[in-house]
């Protein structure tokens, strides 16, 4: 019996600039640049045992999450891969193991999807990229960038996309999950109650803000950056969820050379750059990551507990199989940071 796994990379918006509303289906104009990171959720594809008792249908289980059934995103995409290929094989389960927080502005269930996407192509055989890229966005604006895991300049609702130069090595993230979870249609409420979307003139000057930036290669970010890592969905989300302002102060507190809310939030983000001056207490020419990992250890008494990240490519979240693994049954590369999975658990609240 074959066992096939992967990595699903969250995704963080490296700059999200809000557009007008599409007639034709209102969904907002925007232009982002998606980058995946180590932080994943990882997924294994088996076949059912029959001696289990009979069915037809394929089974996702996600321990901890409500909905892991049928309403399940990455069981949507099984299904989806199925009808358009017409693979047979007998009925699959999909075992989900979330590390990356729920509803959080992360992407995990567009990860997730993706991720479900690339396993069945594998064991099936079946498919190609531009396959799984179209049957990705039926399911969600965010999945067809997570395909292929890496740097991707998104526009349209998401769903144009254009690769860009992995910034590998070129940053790290703190990631201070929230609490609680913040529904992305109620920040698009918001949003358009205070009216801050961009004219389709201004989002085609945010376009090409961010494609020179990109022109030549990944770009230095870091405290220069601030217009082009600019997130118009953060005045909303903070309106809606006070409490992401403690979390990007802290973020500002740990000598993060800036400090921003991922995607729709309620999840911030610290970024170290590399190349930047020395600051209090750090010298110059510090690896981002170091940074990273000392400000993760510095705030350890948050709960959820903070993280660092740092981007990966595809090549992370390749599909092994059982017999590929390496013995100890390790689906990331060996580089892989070991304390980049943190489990949400909604039940936890800071410590006193």
């Amino acid at each position: 019996m074959s066992v096939h796994r992967a990595l699903a990379p969250a995704k963080v918006n490296l700059g999200l600039f809000l557009g007008p509303a599409r007639a034709h289906d209102l969904r907002h104009e925007l232009v982002t640049v998606m980058q995946s990171i180590s932080l994943a959720d990882e997924l294994t594809l088996e076949p059912l045992d029959p001696a289990g008792g009979a069915t037809n249908a394929d089974e996702v289980i996600c321990p901890g999450v409500e909905g892991a059934g049928d309403e399940n995103l990455a069981g949507r995409a099984l299904r989806a891969f199925r009808e358009a290929t017409g693979w047979d094989a007998p009925p699959q389960r999909l075992t989900i193991e979330k590390r990356i927080p729920v509803a959080a502005g992360l992407g995990g269930g567009s990860a997730d999807a993706a991720a479900a996407l690339r396993l069945a192509a594998h064991a099936s055989g079946l498919g190609d990229e531009a396959l799984l890229r179209s049957l990705a966005a039926r399911l969600g604006a965010d999945v067809p960038a997570q395909v292929s895991p890496g740097c991707w300049l998104a526009t349209g609702a998401g769903e144009t996309l254009r690769r860009l130069e992995d910034p590998i090595g070129a940053f790290a993230l703190l990631v201070l999950p929230f609490r609680g979870e913040l529904s992305t249609a109620a920040v698009y409420e918001e949003a358009d109650r205070l009216a801050i979307a961009r004219s389709a003139g201004t989002l085609d000057e945010c376009l090409e803000m961010v494609a020179q930036a990109w022109a030549h290669g990944a770009p230095a970010l870091g405290s220069g950056s601030a217009e082009l890592l600019r997130n118009d969905l953060q005045q909303p989300a903070v309106l809606l969820c006070p409490g992401i302002l403690d979390l990007l102060a802290r973020a500002r507190a740990s000598e993060a050379d800036l400090s921003f809310l991922s995607g729709s939030g309620p999840t911030v983000l610290g970024l170290f750059a590399a190349g930047d001056e020395p600051g209090a207490g750090r010298p110059s020419g510090e690896a981002p990551r170091e940074r990273a990992k000392l400000a993760a250890g510095a705030l350890s008494g948050l709960v959820p507990a903070p993280i660092w990240a740092e981007p990966v490519d595809e090549t992370f979240a390749r599909v092994r199989t059982e017999s590929e693994d390496s013995g100890d049954g390790a689906p990331g590369p060996p580089d892989s940071p070991a304390d980049s999975a943190v489990r949400h658990n909604q039940r936890q609240t800071l410590d006193e």
